[in-house]
């Protein structure tokens, strides 16, 4: 398989799943760092939807026009680890500025802030 690198999308099997978990035969965005996903066999994602958010959380985040088959959105709250096993082909590459958004957007469910910035992925549900 070529090189997975952070900020790419792929393929992958989710299945199986656990309660709320996202599954089956989906999109993912790889946020794990290149060295780690290397080394490690295994990859940090977020599976992606063609579902658009609904109040509150999950907190999603629209992807740009890709190569994706429909109009997508990452679960941001949808994270978790996968064994190369379950990735797939490559579709796309998200740009710079939306992998730093989402990146954002993960930080802000993390810190868990009440009063996030207007201009906040958070504030903007």
């Amino acid at each position: 398989m070529a090189k997975i690198l952070r900020g790419d999308i792929y393929w992958a099997d989710l299945n199986p799943v656990i309660g709320s978990e996202q599954g089956g035969f989906r999109p993912v965005l790889i946020l794990s760092h290149d060295i780690f996903n290397k080394n490690s066999g295994t990859v940090i994602a977020m599976a992606i939807t063609g579902q658009p958010q609904r109040a509150g959380f999950p907190l999603t985040f629209e992807l740009s026009k890709t190569k994706l088959p429909k109009r997508s959105w990452v679960k941001i709250s949808q994270i978790r680890t996968l064994s190369i096993k379950r990735i797939r082909e490559k579709i796309v590459t998200v740009s710079p500025e939306e992998l730093g958004m989402i990146i954002e957007g993960l930080n802000e469910i993390i810190d868990g802030q009440q009063d996030a910035p207007a201009d906040s992925l958070l504030a903007r549900r």
